[in-house]
């Protein structure tokens, strides 16, 4: 009896406790995916990091995990995006959904921005697995989102929604704009020409 138990305490001890890996890639088209499932085997630039043991009151309710593990949601936005952003996040906040928010104006997020919106560089931009939303519009966000499976409730206390994306290393100098917004031609492109020398 005593040899069984101190085999099983060898075992328990054996096994490492619940920790969370991330894994981060660039598919074929260039976008930036974050998940914790393992990357597909055409996948570019895939790295995995474990976060360490996550307390018990950090896991999300059983339909946010499914939901996030099949349709991972992430928010492109940018700084002085204005009200479409600001109403963008508080939208999802207030849904319970948790979210990777993008900076699009950091590193090559410009770039893999203007891959899913056909060559425009306009905020916000939210993607629900394979769906890509351009623009806050309630009504097909919720759409998107139940669809996905995402429950229409807030979190339990002490959960958050918004996890901000790591920021690169070096900035793309790309520029993005407001979606529904009319932009001269020249915000939607990086750099700006240079002005012609007076002489």
């Amino acid at each position: 009896m005593f040899r069984s138990s101190l085999s099983l305490t060898f075992v328990l001890l054996a096994v490492p406790g619940h920790a969370d890996e991330v894994y981060r890639w660039r598919d074929g088209t260039g976008v930036v995916h974050y998940s914790d499932v393992a990357p597909p085997p055409d996948a570019r630039e895939a790295e995995r990091r474990r976060l360490g043991d996550r307390a018990p009151d950090q896991i999300y309710p059983y339909p946010v995990r499914a939901a996030m593990r099949n349709f991972p949601v992430t928010l492109y936005v940018a700084s002085g995006c204005g009200s479409g952003c600001e109403r963008a996040g508080a939208y999802l906040v207030s849904r319970g959904t948790p979210y990777t928010e993008v900076d699009a104006l950091d590193g090559d997020n410009a770039s893999a921005l203007a891959a899913l919106t056909g060559g425009r560089r306009e905020v916000p931009v939210l993607v629900v697995g394979k769906s890509v939303l351009r623009g806050y519009d309630g009504a097909a966000w919720a759409g998107a989102l139940d669809a996905a499976g995402y429950p229409r409730t807030p979190l339990p206390r002490g959960l958050t929604a918004r996890h901000p994306a790591p920021k690169a290393a070096a900035s793309s100098g790309e520029k993005v704009v407001e979606a529904g917004a009319n932009p001269p031609a020249a915000a939607l492109d990086a750099p700006a020409a240079p002005e012609p020398a007076e002489e």
